[in-house]
C-alpha cells in the first residue's frame, strides 16, 4: 500500500503528465527507485532527493512530508516558486521582475 508521500508524488507527477522514467532522470534517480517511493508503504528518501522531487514537481518539501495535506494549496505553490526564483541567473530575475512591471502597468 503506498505511502502518503507515494500517493502525492504519483499525483503530482500525473498532473504534470511526467513518467517515473521522466521524473527520475529530471532527478537523478533510477526508474525503480521511483516506483518505490510511489508504491511502498514507507520509502526514506533522503532530505537530498525529496528536495529534488519537491522542485521538480513544483511543490515545498513540506508539503510533501505532511501526511495530513493532501493537494496544495496556493501558498505551498508560490513557497515553491519563490525557492525556484531565489536560484535563478540575475538576468532572468530581472526580466521576470521587467514581466511583472509591465503587467502592472496594463491594470
Amino acid at each position: 500500500m503506498p505511502s502518503p508521500l507515494g500517493e502525492k508524488i504519483r499525483a503530482l507527477r500525473k498532473q504534470k503528465k511526467l513518467s517515473l522514467e521522466q521524473l527520475a532522470e529530471l532527478t537523478e534517480s533510477s526508474k525503480s527507485y521511483m516506483w518505490e517511493l510511489e508504491n511502498k508503504d514507507d520509502p526514506k528518501p533522503s532530505a537530498e532527493k525529496i528536495g529534488k522531487i519537491a522542485a521538480i514537481l513544483e511543490v515545498t518539501t513540506e508539503f510533501l512530508l505532511n501526511n495530513t495535506v493532501e493537494t496544495p494549496t496556493e501558498q505551498v505553490i508560490d513557497e515553491a516558486f519563490f525557492r525556484k526564483y531565489k536560484k535563478m541567473p540575475d538576468d532572468t530575475k530581472k526580466r521576470l521582475r521587467k514581466i511583472l512591471e509591465a503587467w502592472d502597468d496594463d491594470e
